[in-house]
């Protein structure tokens, strides 16, 4: 089934739930013409957000399931035997070949594709590097919809990549009021704890380096990057800041201030959804949507951001924090925050960006070997950062204009300087900059790599 089939199935199923009518829907999809019945209800399952086996109660099931999600550790489906007739390379297939983890493994006498639980960081890379489209990812809309239904507060945490994604001229206020529309709480921009990280990885920075040929990777932002250091660069781990993502972080400080609230991030990539499983943070976020998921929920429903009256909000984010979607971001943040906070270490900082995972894994192998000449170290997993993630709906070129000037209309330059942001950190025991050094305090910032 082609990747355009998988999101007009979802929207056909999203329409049938809404409209309650879900099990004569499943029901007359499973009874067409032509199908392999197995494989399609693992795509069915995991469109709905769930892992249900087929069964003559299938529909039943799967309603059940929804109704009462469990939060599991699996992102990406493997839906169908490979039938292996894509282009090999050193006798691995394409999937094989594309997975920088290892983690998929094909029986070489059944064909069966098995992926590792061990080894599987939820990329989603081969989802889209599999030309028979035999992987799928999670969309986890409807168990939303059930919790929106109950009228529980649910916060959108949009990425600062979400920047002209929904148009030219849709301003975050405008998604703000289509989000509330939807049945959301409210919406707050990722980017704001964002500016919290900067903050962190200045503080990390300020701890690490202290000579040159000293070195620190910044561990504040992609899932991918984090993965590689952890799964295949091990020795490196030891020069990681422990700082959480945006994301996480976002999370963790609404909950520390709204216990009962729910967390939904709304991002360009797969990784993102396999990161809020993770063991050691998965309480910070309840669930996941991407940017091409939330058009296709907004076609469904008929909404048109544009035509939305902006629901501005007093919260707002640097400069700094805005242009974490696009690659050098997090450096050029970081960069102002230590020269705000440690301008004698400014001598020291010299940084160096590698996005896509060849440029990763290069500049990763460097640093093992000692041969880096930077002091800060910026990866991310996808071609641009965050703006060119799989999910995505414009260009990563477009996509990267926009967050310039997301950037560009804030009115606080560096993140040292938010108010706001300072203001907030109150809420949770933080009050000054210098805070930031009490390993007790920022707690809540920190995971053990």
């Amino acid at each position: 089934m082609e990747k355009t089939k998988y999101r007009q199935l979802f929207k056909e199923i999203l329409k049938a739930y809404y409209e309650e009518v879900f099990e004569e829907k499943i029901e007359e999809i499973m009874n067409r013409e032509d199908i392999d019945k197995e494989s399609l209800s693992k795509v069915i399952s995991a469109l709905c957000g769930v892992e249900v086996n087929y069964s003559d109660n299938f529909s039943e099931d799967l309603k059940f399931a929804i109704k009462n999600y469990q939060k599991t550790n699996k992102v990406v489906i493997n839906t169908s035997p490979c039938t292996k007739n894509c282009v090999k390379v050193d006798d691995k297939i394409i999937c094989e070949n594309a997975c920088p983890f290892d983690a998929i493994i094909v029986d070489k006498e059944t064909l069966l594709l098995n992926i590792s639980i061990d080894l599987c960081v939820n990329c989603g890379i081969c989802v889209d590097s599999c030309k028979n489209k035999n992987f799928i990812d999670k969309i986890e809309f409807l168990p939303i919809l059930e919790i929106l239904k109950e009228n529980k507060k649910v916060i959108a945490a949009v990425a600062p990549s979400i920047a002209g994604q929904f148009g030219e001229n849709v301003s975050m206020g405008q998604l703000r009021a289509a989000l509330k529309y939807i049945g959301f709480e409210d919406m707050v921009e990722v980017a704001f704890f964002a500016d919290i990280l900067t903050i962190k990885e200045a503080v990390e920075f300020n701890r690490h380096i202290n000579k040159e040929k000293d070195f620190l990777l910044s561990s504040c932002c992609c899932p991918i990057w984090v993965g590689m250091i952890k799964g295949r660069f091990k020795e490196l781990v030891k020069y990681t800041s422990p700082s959480v993502s945006p994301m996480i972080a976002a999370g963790k400080v609404i909950k520390e201030i709204d216990p009962e609230c729910k967390v939904v991030f709304i991002g360009p990539c797969v990784a993102k959804k396999g990161e809020a499983k993770s063991d050691d943070i998965k309480d910070a976020i309840d669930h996941v949507l991407t940017f091409t998921e939330l058009k296709d929920i907004f076609e469904v429903f008929d909404i048109e951001p544009n035509k939305f009256h902006e629901e501005l909000s007093t919260q707002y984010s640097s400069r700094g924090g805005r242009i974490y979607g696009r690659i050098g971001g997090v450096s050029s943040a970081v960069e102002d925050a230590v020269k705000e906070m440690y301008p004698d270490k400014m001598e020291l900082f010299t940084s160096e960006q590698a996005s896509g995972i060849k440029e990763c894994k290069a500049m990763l192998q460097s640093a093992l070997k000692g041969e880096t000449s930077a002091a800060f170290l910026e990866g991310m997993g996808c071609d641009g950062g965050c703006v060119g993630g799989p999910k995505t709906i414009i260009s990563k070129e477009k996509g990267k204009e926009h967050i310039e000037k997301y950037g560009d209309d804030s009115k606080v330059n560096i993140s040292v300087n938010n108010k706001i942001m300072k203001k907030f950190l109150r809420n949770i025991g933080i009050d000054n900059i210098e805070d930031f050094e009490d390993k007790r305090k920022v707690k809540i910032f920190e995971r053990k790599l």
